[in-house]
């Protein structure tokens, strides 16, 4: 008989009147890596914290190696060897790694911290499951992808033998991914348990040994990874099928639509300040900016878009210097965004669907004759816009609040979309996002190409970069480190200069820097 380390039976959890799980089943074996996938909104989560303590359950049971567990929090399921390693990390930026890793469970020597016993049990891990981190140094000096085992070497240390890791790859180059498939086998191998929550099922695919699909708050199934497909998983999540292959249109750019020559502006660290980074967009052309979280691309677009000073070159738009106008004035000349982080630039998460979708046209006549808003109007153009673009609920009264991550990145595509413009700058336009909405999205950002738009598109995610850039520069440490044509585009290349290497491996390729 199996031995399941984890068995979670008829879950149910509920927020206010959002049933966020309704049917939950899973479970765990000893040694094994099970992935859990599903839609934004499907519970997935939802299920992991109430695992790891961070909600109560209102319905159904968890057991851990059999024993029922009532009255979770992380403190006892920490006890029980469970640890989380959350999307975003829960470290202090300003500590040494070290420090980061036995804070709250400092080894003492009377009445000091023991640091020569701390270093010798985290080192224990580092050899043994291979993760190479620097100890010394501090974590606002290191990479994402050490970040992470910082993180993953964190809850080792306080015993965890159920590793739960939530969207673990969605900031990390393909060498990098690679690096935490290594470890994670390394783990596997030495009786640990993992729960991987990804939404790319390649990965998926990749890494399980088995997989469970939840839908809109239902136990979907679990299936063993050699008797599924990606389409099947797909269908499972969705109800339907899916199609992310979608054909290239072949662009026939017009003229220069902007022009960002010479730029230079500060970043929140060394390596994401902006040095002198030139590149041109023209109509009908999507133009892809590839590189690691935190190497610029966030300062470039704020810069791009007025949310940042630039301290030196421009940015022309239709042949219009908008250097350093404000984010309203540059969308009056024909700009928009969708902006990296929903919640904190693209919506207001109190106010209703179709407040959000209109925030940036309520001022048209369309909609406001003097102070007096046209209700109607409003109510109209809402309801053909959550059509259009399949935003649920289709209530345009709701608040946003209650949405879920893919439905309110609808919302923000549909407002930008919706504006006139000639450029739109795309900044991780599907982070986040289930395979339905990634589909819907890019469909729509091939769309805007046909119809003329120019389009800067920004993605850690490099089969999206591929599949719809015409053209692709990679940005390392606030410099364009190389360009490659799209035909001879591949993670591989991609991942090496997006690391400050070079891909020597295939002549004829080019991998100079654009300054065209």
């Amino acid at each position: 008989m199996v031995e399941n380390i984890v068995e979670m039976e008829n879950i149910i959890k509920n927020f206010g009147l959002v049933h966020a799980v309704k049917t939950g089943n899973f479970n765990l074996r000893k040694g094994e890596i099970h992935s859990l996938i599903g839609e934004n909104g499907a519970g997935k989560s939802t299920m992991m914290k109430l695992l790891y303590g961070m909600y109560p359950i209102d319905g159904g049971s968890i057991k851990v190696r059999g024993q029922l567990l009532e009255n979770l929090t992380p403190k006892i399921a920490i006890e029980n060897g469970i640890g989380m390693v959350h999307q975003e990390f829960m470290l202090v930026e300003n500590l040494t790694v070290l420090e980061n890793i036995i804070l709250g469970f400092e080894p003492t020597k009377g009445s000091v911290i023991d640091f020569d016993l701390a270093r010798k049990t985290v080192t224990k891990f580092i050899e043994q499951y291979g993760m190479n981190v620097q100890l010394n140094k501090k974590v606002h000096q290191i990479s994402v992808g050490e970040a992470q085992r910082v993180e993953i070497i964190k809850i080792l240390t306080r015993g965890a033998e159920v590793i739960i890791l939530d969207e673990p790859t969605a900031v990390l180059t393909p060498q990098e991914a690679d690096r935490l498939f290594e470890i994670m086998e390394n783990l596997k191998n030495d009786g640990k348990s993992i729960i991987f929550i990804s939404h790319k099922l390649n990965e998926v695919m990749k890494v399980s040994d088995r997989i469970t699909v939840m839908r809109h708050g239902d136990y979907m199934g679990t299936v063993k990874k050699e008797d599924t497909s990606p389409s099947e998983l797909a269908k499972m999540m969705i109800g339907r099928e899916v199609f992310l292959d979608l054909k290239k249109e072949k662009a026939t750019p017009g003229e220069v639509i902007c022009q960002v020559k010479d730029l230079w502006t500060s970043g929140n660290k060394e390596t994401s300040k902006v040095r002198g980074i030139s590149f041109d967009v023209r109509a009908g052309e999507i133009v892809g900016l590839a590189g690691i979280d935190g190497n610029g691309q966030s300062e470039l677009v704020e810069a791009i878009t007025g949310l940042r000073k630039i301290e030196k070159g421009s940015v022309t738009l239709d042949g219009k210097d908008i250097t350093n106008l404000s984010p309203k004035k540059i969308r009056e000349n024909g700009m928009t965004h969708i902006p990296e982080d929903r919640n904190l630039r693209g919506l207001n998460r109190q106010l209703t669907i179709k407040d959000n979708l209109l925030a940036s046209r309520i001022d048209d006549k369309k909609f406001k004759h003097h102070f007096l808003r046209k209700d109607s109007s409003i109510l109209e153009e809402s309801n053909n816009l959550i059509g259009e673009f399949d935003i649920r609920p289709t209530d345009p009264e709701t608040l946003l609040s209650s949405l879920s991550g893919g439905n309110a990145q609808k919302i923000v595509v549909a407002r930008e979309i919706s504006t006139v413009g000639n450029l739109l700058v795309a900044a991780q336009p599907t982070r986040g996002v289930d395979i339905g909405a990634i589909e819907s999205i890019r469909s729509i950002i091939q769309e805007q190409k046909k119809k003329g738009i120019g389009i800067i598109l920004i993605s850690a995610d490099l089969e999206e970069i591929i599949s719809l850039s015409d053209r692709i520069i990679v940005i390392h440490e606030g410099h364009i480190s190389g360009k490659i044509d799209v035909k001879d585009a591949n993670e591989e290349n991609l991942g090496l200069l997006m690391m400050g290497g070079k891909d020597t491996s295939r002549e004829g390729l080019n991998l100079e820097g654009l300054n065209e």
